[in-house]
């Protein structure tokens, strides 16, 4: 079996790449980056380490990379993969559409048999996206012919892969934990055979649970640590402070997913301290400026934190710590973040409260709106105790 997987990241190899791999596929990596394909294909293998007590690492053996310019030969071998993964990126996908459309129509001439296109992205509706973009650059009876043979599958992945600080080019760090959830529904023909892989009817309360609760905790922790000073995500859970606003945050975003899908109050009582766990994981320090960058996608109205306050608004439910890490989200000043600099400039141009409508959608008037005016100013105080 061959699997094409679209980024040689550090996802890319310590995630998706190493379950494929253990999967019993042949994995080939596609990426831009000429000295990390290039390194790959030297050695082919790499090694994963575990960011656990005495962290134990794994081997990947038996991968090869196309650089992504050479397109004929990435379609070439589209047309005869069993599976096509990608974890590039969302801003990404509109790149690598066009070279996936051209595998596809290839294989379409020449190979009958289903394929499954998964974008293994942190968005909801990845591979939603994808098809589309894929279906732009096909001619329209590549489009009829691809339906039937073609799936899309969307998918939830949750993996923590710090920043990496190795000599070795190819070694990555991960956390142990990890879920890959994938909408069994989309796929066409039969069901991938990859262990850790949990397939699931209904994806959305699965992405959701991972959104605004993964999600939103780490950029939680990431603007408060920022604002406070503090350099790493696991120090700044060690912040009485800030554990206790993200707590209070995945609670009140916790009865939401409650409210909203059915989980059962203890189970997912039981995955929050999981994810607080992770977050207090000392074998990992991820950076915080890493973690809060571009605050204008996060601070947009579906995404970690203004979707789950304003949602729990509309299920009675008061999302006052939500609303704080919002407050601290419109703080992040970070110089080198293109977002963080258009944030501050609007705010610093058209005031506080126009920045706020125009980042998040919220109006002035709304409940919400005012619940992080207010905590704007309880920061501002807490900090003042602080120092």
């Amino acid at each position: 079996m061959r699997a094409i997987h679209f980024g040689a990241g550090n996802i890319g190899r310590g995630f998706i790449g190493l379950l494929l791999q253990q999967a019993g596929y042949e994995v080939i990596f596609v990426d831009v980056n000429k000295e990390l394909v290039d390194e790959i294909n030297r050695r082919q293998e790499y090694t994963i380490r575990l960011a656990e007590e005495g962290e134990s690492s794994l081997r990947v053996t038996g991968v090869r990379a196309i650089h992504g310019q050479n397109e004929e030969e990435v379609a070439q071998a589209i047309s005869q993969a069993d599976l096509v993964t990608t974890a590039v990126g969302p801003n990404i996908l509109p790149y690598i559409a066009p070279v996936i459309a051209k595998g596809i129509a290839l294989r379409l001439q020449e190979n009958q048999t289903p394929l499954n296109v998964i974008a293994c992205e942190n968005m909801i509706g990845g591979s939603t996206k994808l098809k589309s973009l894929v279906y732009e650059t096909l001619q329209e009876t590549e489009r009829d012919a691809a339906e039937p043979l073609i799936g899309f599958p969307d998918a939830a992945v949750d993996r923590i892969v710090p920043l990496q600080k190795h000599d070795d080019k190819l070694l990555v760090t991960v956390e142990p934990f990890y879920e890959w959830v994938i909408h069994r529904a989309q796929i066409k023909g039969a069901v991938p055979q990859i262990d850790g892989a949990t397939f699931v009817d209904d994806l959305h309360p699965y992405i959701e649970r991972k959104l605004f609760t993964v999600n939103t905790g780490h950029a939680i922790i990431a603007y408060l640590g920022y604002f406070f000073g503090i350099p790493t995500v696991d120090q700044a859970m060690r912040n009485d402070y800030i554990y206790q606003m993200v707590k209070g945050a995945l609670n009140e975003s916790g009865a939401l997913l409650v409210a909203k899908h059915g989980f059962d109050r203890a189970d997912h009582d039981r995955y929050i301290q999981k994810i607080l766990s992770r977050f207090q994981n000392p074998y990992i320090s991820d950076d915080v400026i890493r973690v809060g960058r571009s605050p204008l996608r996060k601070l947009s109205p579906q995404d970690r934190l203004v979707g789950p306050a304003s949602q729990a608004l509309q299920h009675g439910i008061e999302p006052i710590s939500l609303a704080t890490g919002i407050a601290a989200a419109l703080r992040f000043d970070f110089q080198e973040d293109q977002e963080a600099q258009e944030l501050q400039s609007s705010i610093k141009g058209e005031g506080i409260e126009k920045a706020i409508t125009k980042a998040t959608g919220l109006s002035a008037g709304s409940s919400l709106f005012s619940m992080i005016m207010q905590q704007i100013e309880e920061l501002e105080k807490k900090k003042k105790e602080q120092n």
